[in-house]
């Protein structure tokens, strides 16, 4: 199949082209036709199956040439699937079992065949449910510091994270689709933008003609694209995490590209504060008070357990280039090194709160919306609950470096929430 000319995957063909991938017969069984083969692809980009036979099951996912939400007018490369292929790789090196297994890529029909986890669901849909899982705070806290730890000149090796570097910079597309549409396109009339109208138009004038968040909403695109610390998911949101009450696997890592540290984390929580503020359009079986009161420890624990492991990684597999050991603990000067760190875990926070700032904004005004508020179908309670959302998101990205910690920011969540109740 790898030698043929590119062609789209459908529920019909997929038995018979992919029956001779040891890596699908061996899992489903021999005979393709005796496969059940369904797409459920219902993210922006991709086509995925579920493909399940007598011997259980298995995930292929194919890359489209042109952005699945919008078209065949907005071009996309297939190489997408080969970053994402690699960047799956190196998270399942880096935290183990924290992403689904690889079984089979093949980059010439941009597919990849992968473990199908079941019985998870999208976190976002389970958050949407009100479903209260016990695990999601420690495993994304986890998740996080290691994969952007060990990602790093922290970690890695000189000519292997340089190397890396080198590689995933050819994943210009999809950081081009990063650069625009968050940190640019929500904060003018793009021709893809859109958002609840006419309730929010007056805010989103107010917001596009703000200097201050204009300016800074900017400022942290140039840290995007400049600095290039470590590797990135570069989606790492709800809608790129399946849950159980007993798992957290994060999948989708398609945009990932060398980055800044803060740049997971920020739009990770960005997508929580969400949740949070969605939940007034969800309340159809009773208060939702304790789901809110859920959504905002799960952000303390992320932050929690993510500066706990970084620290413990600094002090344990702090063995490249940057910080050496040579510098501090080898001349009797630990204070140094945890002077260092402070100092590194204070940058990510500052950035971090930018980045959830525009992510928030571009969730609500660009072209890519989430499920938590797509889904509340009365326009005017849509915005009731969109509005405190962007608010807070003005605040993270202009105010971002007098914030002191999680407890400021959900006091104003929570009076910002209250302010917009219906």
């Amino acid at each position: 199949m790898s030698e043929a000319r590119f062609e789209p995957l459908t529920v019909e063909t997929l038995g018979a082209r992919l029956a001779t991938v040891a890596a699908l017969t061996e899992r489903i069984g021999p005979d393709h036709a005796a496969w059940s083969v369904r797409e459920v692809g219902d993210g922006n980009l991709n086509l995925v199956f579920i493909v399940e036979g007598a011997n259980g099951g298995a995930i292929v996912k194919q890359a489209l040439p042109y952005v699945r939400l919008v078209g065949e007018s907005w071009p996309l490369p297939l190489r997408r699937s080969f970053f994402e292929y690699h960047a799956l790789t190196r998270q399942a090196a880096r935290d183990p079992g924290r992403v689904p297994e690889i079984y089979h890529f093949d980059e010439a029909q941009a597919l990849i065949v992968m473990e199908y986890l079941t019985p998870h669901v999208i976190l976002r849909r389970a958050l949407i449910e009100g479903q209260r899982l016990p695990r999601i705070g420690r495993d994304l806290g986890l998740f996080a510091a290691r994969t952007l730890f060990r990602g790093s000149d922290l970690s890695m090796e000189a000519p292997a994270r340089k190397k890396d570097l080198a590689l995933f910079a050819g994943n210009i597309e999809l950081c081009d689709i990063t650069e625009n549409l968050v940190f640019t396109d929500p904060y003018f009339a793009a021709e893809m933008n859109r958002h609840t109208s006419p309730q929010l138009d007056e805010l989103v004038a107010q917001l596009r003609a703000d200097r201050d968040l204009k300016v800074e909403a900017q400022h942290l695109k140039r840290l995007f694209t400049s600095a290039a610390e470590t590797l990135l998911h570069g989606d790492l949101h709800t809608g790129s995490v399946m849950v159980t009450m007993e798992d957290s696997r994060v999948i989708d890592p398609e945009f990932a590209v060398y980055g800044p540290m803060a740049f997971d984390v920020g739009m990770l929580l960005a997508n929580f504060w969400m949740a949070y503020f969605s939940q007034a359009g969800h309340e159809t079986d009773g208060s939702r008070d304790a789901m809110r009161a859920y959504l905002l420890d799960v952000v303390v624990e992320i932050w929690r357990v993510f500066r706990e492991e970084f620290t413990r990684l600094w002090e344990t597999e702090r063995a490249g280039i940057l910080y050496p050991s040579t510098l501090y603990e080898d001349q009797g000067d630990p204070l140094g090194a945890r002077q260092a760190l402070d100092h590194m875990l204070a940058d990510i926070w500052r950035d971090m709160l930018g980045f959830a700032g525009v992510e928030m904004h571009r969730r609500i005004l660009g072209l890519a919306h989430n499920a938590e508020f797509e889904t509340i179908e009365d326009p005017d309670l849509r915005a009731s609950c969109e509005r405190p959302a962007l608010l807070l998101g003005r605040h993270l990205v202009v105010n971002r470096r007098r914030i002191a910690g999680l407890e400021e920011i959900h006091a104003i969540a929570r009076r910002l929430n209250e302010e917009a109740r219906p």
